[in-house]
Protein backbone atom coordinates (compact mmCIF):
# COMPACT_ATOMS: atom_id res chain seq x y z
CA UNK A 1 0.00 0.00 0.00
CA UNK A 2 1.04 3.64 -0.97
CA UNK A 3 0.46 6.57 -0.41
CA UNK A 4 1.00 8.74 -3.28
CA UNK A 5 3.44 10.87 -2.33
CA UNK A 6 6.79 10.82 -4.02
CA UNK A 7 9.83 11.47 -1.89
CA UNK A 8 12.24 10.20 -4.87
CA UNK A 9 13.13 10.12 -8.27
CA UNK A 10 15.38 7.14 -9.41
CA UNK A 11 17.49 6.40 -13.07
CA UNK A 12 16.65 3.03 -14.76
CA UNK A 13 20.06 1.46 -15.32
CA UNK A 14 19.39 -1.49 -17.07
CA UNK A 15 16.44 -3.60 -18.68
CA UNK A 16 17.91 -7.26 -19.27
CA UNK A 17 15.72 -8.98 -21.49
CA UNK A 18 14.00 -12.19 -20.01
CA UNK A 19 14.09 -14.77 -23.10
CA UNK A 20 10.57 -16.25 -23.05
CA UNK A 21 9.48 -12.50 -22.08
CA UNK A 22 9.70 -10.07 -18.89
CA UNK A 23 12.97 -7.96 -17.92
CA UNK A 24 15.42 -7.23 -15.14
CA UNK A 25 14.95 -3.48 -14.00
CA UNK A 26 17.47 -2.02 -12.06
CA UNK A 27 17.02 1.23 -10.80
CA UNK A 28 19.26 3.60 -9.27
CA UNK A 29 18.13 5.63 -6.18
CA UNK A 30 20.93 5.81 -3.13
CA UNK A 31 19.16 8.19 -1.54
CA UNK A 32 16.69 5.28 -0.67
CA UNK A 33 19.01 2.87 0.43
CA UNK A 34 20.22 3.93 3.77
CA UNK A 35 16.99 5.23 5.14
CA UNK A 36 13.42 5.37 4.73
CA UNK A 37 11.87 8.29 4.05
CA UNK A 38 8.48 9.64 3.93
CA UNK A 39 7.31 13.39 2.39
CA UNK A 40 10.58 13.81 1.97
CA UNK A 41 12.07 13.85 5.55
CA UNK A 42 13.94 11.17 6.87
CA UNK A 43 12.36 9.13 9.50
CA UNK A 44 14.30 7.44 12.32
CA UNK A 45 14.00 4.20 10.67
CA UNK A 46 17.66 3.06 9.16
CA UNK A 47 17.03 -0.46 8.36
CA UNK A 48 16.98 0.62 4.33
CA UNK A 49 15.31 -1.63 1.56
CA UNK A 50 15.53 -5.29 1.73
CA UNK A 51 15.04 -8.38 -0.87
CA UNK A 52 10.69 -9.12 -0.57
CA UNK A 53 10.19 -5.37 0.12
CA UNK A 54 7.75 -3.60 -2.24
CA UNK A 55 8.59 -0.08 -4.02
CA UNK A 56 6.56 1.22 -6.41
CA UNK A 57 7.82 2.75 -9.40
CA UNK A 58 5.55 5.06 -11.61
CA UNK A 59 2.70 4.09 -9.83
CA UNK A 60 3.51 0.43 -10.25
CA UNK A 61 4.25 -1.76 -7.03
CA UNK A 62 7.40 -4.17 -7.69
CA UNK A 63 9.23 -6.95 -5.56
CA UNK A 64 12.66 -6.06 -4.80
CA UNK A 65 14.85 -8.63 -5.52
CA UNK A 66 17.66 -7.32 -4.58
CA UNK A 67 19.66 -4.03 -3.54
CA UNK A 68 22.95 -3.48 -4.78
CA UNK A 69 24.26 -0.42 -2.52
CA UNK A 70 21.33 1.80 -3.59
CA UNK A 71 20.47 0.20 -7.07
CA UNK A 72 16.71 -1.86 -6.60
CA UNK A 73 16.74 -4.64 -8.80
CA UNK A 74 13.19 -6.11 -9.75
CA UNK A 75 11.73 -9.05 -12.13
CA UNK A 76 8.47 -7.55 -14.75
CA UNK A 77 7.10 -10.26 -15.66
CA UNK A 78 5.32 -9.60 -19.22
CA UNK A 79 1.56 -9.02 -17.80
CA UNK A 80 3.36 -5.70 -15.94
CA UNK A 81 5.05 -4.88 -19.29
CA UNK A 82 2.14 -4.82 -21.08
CA UNK A 83 -0.65 -3.32 -18.69
CA UNK A 84 1.53 -0.06 -17.73
CA UNK A 85 4.26 2.40 -19.21
CA UNK A 86 7.19 0.10 -17.61
CA UNK A 87 7.48 -1.49 -20.97
CA UNK A 88 8.51 1.81 -22.37
CA UNK A 89 11.28 2.13 -20.04
CA UNK A 90 14.92 2.60 -21.73
CA UNK A 91 18.33 3.09 -19.39
CA UNK A 92 18.25 6.69 -18.86
CA UNK A 93 14.64 6.57 -17.91
CA UNK A 94 13.83 8.79 -14.79
CA UNK A 95 11.09 7.87 -13.00
CA UNK A 96 8.58 8.06 -9.62
CA UNK A 97 9.80 6.30 -6.71
CA UNK A 98 7.79 5.27 -3.35
CA UNK A 99 8.32 3.16 -0.76
CA UNK A 100 5.65 1.34 0.60
CA UNK A 101 3.25 2.25 3.79
CA UNK A 102 3.72 1.62 7.23
CA UNK A 103 1.15 1.41 10.34
CA UNK A 104 0.78 3.98 11.27
CA UNK A 105 2.71 6.37 9.07
CA UNK A 106 1.12 9.64 7.47
CA UNK A 107 -1.17 8.99 4.34
CA UNK A 108 -1.11 12.80 3.22
CA UNK A 109 -1.89 11.15 -0.30
CA UNK A 110 -4.81 9.04 -0.83
CA UNK A 111 -4.67 5.44 -0.70
CA UNK A 112 -2.60 3.81 -3.72
CA UNK A 113 -2.03 0.05 -4.26
CA UNK A 114 0.15 0.09 -7.70
CA UNK A 115 -1.99 -1.41 -9.55
CA UNK A 116 -2.22 -0.12 -12.72
CA UNK A 117 -5.57 0.41 -14.08
CA UNK A 118 -4.80 1.35 -17.93
CA UNK A 119 -2.16 4.23 -19.53
CA UNK A 120 -3.25 6.76 -21.26
CA UNK A 121 -1.46 10.19 -22.85
CA UNK A 122 -1.38 13.81 -22.13
CA UNK A 123 -3.25 15.56 -23.78
CA UNK A 124 -2.04 19.20 -23.17
CA UNK A 125 -0.07 21.33 -20.37
CA UNK A 126 -0.72 24.96 -20.07
CA UNK A 127 0.67 27.11 -17.70
CA UNK A 128 -1.90 27.71 -14.72
CA UNK A 129 -0.70 29.98 -11.94
CA UNK A 130 2.78 29.19 -10.67
CA UNK A 131 2.02 25.41 -11.90
CA UNK A 132 0.29 23.83 -14.62
CA UNK A 133 -2.93 22.90 -16.08
CA UNK A 134 -2.86 19.07 -17.12
CA UNK A 135 -5.53 17.22 -19.48
CA UNK A 136 -5.38 13.68 -19.75
CA UNK A 137 -6.99 11.32 -21.99
CA UNK A 138 -9.94 9.37 -19.36
CA UNK A 139 -10.32 5.89 -20.35
CA UNK A 140 -13.69 4.47 -20.87
CA UNK A 141 -13.29 1.52 -18.96
CA UNK A 142 -12.48 4.41 -15.97
CA UNK A 143 -14.60 7.20 -16.63
CA UNK A 144 -16.89 6.05 -13.83
CA UNK A 145 -14.18 6.12 -11.70
CA UNK A 146 -13.11 9.74 -11.86
CA UNK A 147 -15.19 12.56 -10.83
CA UNK A 148 -14.26 16.28 -9.85
CA UNK A 149 -12.70 16.92 -6.75
CA UNK A 150 -12.01 13.10 -6.38
CA UNK A 151 -8.10 11.08 -6.43
CA UNK A 152 -6.81 9.77 -8.85
CA UNK A 153 -3.17 8.25 -9.26
CA UNK A 154 -0.75 9.41 -12.63
CA UNK A 155 2.55 7.68 -12.58
CA UNK A 156 2.20 7.12 -8.98
CA UNK A 157 1.25 10.47 -7.80
CA UNK A 158 -1.89 11.16 -5.62
CA UNK A 159 -3.46 14.07 -7.24
CA UNK A 160 -6.99 15.80 -7.17
CA UNK A 161 -8.82 15.64 -10.46
CA UNK A 162 -9.60 19.17 -10.95
CA UNK A 163 -12.12 19.24 -13.97
CA UNK A 164 -14.11 16.07 -16.00
CA UNK A 165 -14.96 16.53 -19.50
CA UNK A 166 -15.22 14.77 -22.61
CA UNK A 167 -13.34 11.82 -22.45
CA UNK A 168 -10.40 13.32 -20.27
CA UNK A 169 -10.49 14.88 -17.30
CA UNK A 170 -7.67 17.71 -15.74
CA UNK A 171 -5.42 18.10 -12.94
CA UNK A 172 -3.74 20.87 -11.45
CA UNK A 173 -0.12 20.50 -10.96
CA UNK A 174 1.65 22.50 -8.39
CA UNK A 175 5.19 23.78 -9.06
CA UNK A 176 5.94 21.43 -5.77
CA UNK A 177 4.91 17.93 -6.98
CA UNK A 178 6.32 19.30 -10.69
CA UNK A 179 9.77 19.54 -8.87
CA UNK A 180 9.77 16.29 -7.03
CA UNK A 181 7.92 14.08 -8.99
CA UNK A 182 8.52 13.45 -13.28
CA UNK A 183 5.14 14.94 -13.58
CA UNK A 184 7.25 18.22 -14.18
CA UNK A 185 9.06 16.32 -17.09
CA UNK A 186 5.87 15.28 -18.98
CA UNK A 187 3.97 17.14 -22.11
CA UNK A 188 1.41 16.00 -24.70
CA UNK A 189 1.75 13.14 -26.06
CA UNK A 190 3.61 11.43 -23.17
CA UNK A 191 1.98 8.34 -21.54
CA UNK A 192 0.81 7.61 -17.72
CA UNK A 193 0.00 5.24 -16.12
CA UNK A 194 -3.55 5.21 -14.10
CA UNK A 195 -5.00 4.17 -11.17
CA UNK A 196 -8.61 5.33 -9.65
CA UNK A 197 -8.92 5.92 -6.16
CA UNK A 198 -9.80 2.30 -4.37
CA UNK A 199 -13.11 4.25 -2.74
CA UNK A 200 -14.47 5.01 -6.17
CA UNK A 201 -14.02 1.74 -7.06
CA UNK A 202 -15.29 0.10 -3.91
CA UNK A 203 -18.60 2.58 -4.44
CA UNK A 204 -19.49 2.31 -7.53
CA UNK A 205 -19.29 -1.49 -7.67
CA UNK A 206 -21.34 -1.61 -4.98
CA UNK A 207 -23.74 0.80 -6.55
CA UNK A 208 -24.56 -0.91 -10.15
CA UNK A 209 -26.51 -4.13 -8.41
CA UNK A 210 -28.81 -1.64 -6.75
CA UNK A 211 -28.91 0.07 -10.45
CA UNK A 212 -29.73 -2.87 -12.33
CA UNK A 213 -32.41 -5.23 -9.83
CA UNK A 214 -35.59 -3.64 -9.12
CA UNK A 215 -35.35 -2.91 -5.60
CA UNK A 216 -37.99 -0.98 -3.30
CA UNK A 217 -37.86 2.25 -1.65
CA UNK A 218 -37.51 0.44 1.85
CA UNK A 219 -34.65 -1.61 0.48
CA UNK A 220 -32.12 1.22 -0.60
CA UNK A 221 -33.32 3.10 2.68
CA UNK A 222 -31.87 0.00 4.27
CA UNK A 223 -28.76 -0.48 2.57
CA UNK A 224 -27.90 3.21 2.84
CA UNK A 225 -27.98 2.48 6.60
CA UNK A 226 -25.77 -0.26 6.31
Amino acid sequence: MFGGLIAHRGTVTALDVHPQGGVRLRVAAPEVAGARTHGGAADALTDGVAAKDSIAVDGVCLTVVANEAGTFVFDVVPETLARSTLGRLVVGSRVNVELSLRLGERIGGHLVYGHVDATAPVIAKEAEGQGHRVALWAPPQLQCFIVEKGYIAVDGVSLTVAAVRAGQFEIALIPETAARTTLGEKGAGDVVNLEVDPVARYVVNAAVPYQSAQTTSDELAWAYEI
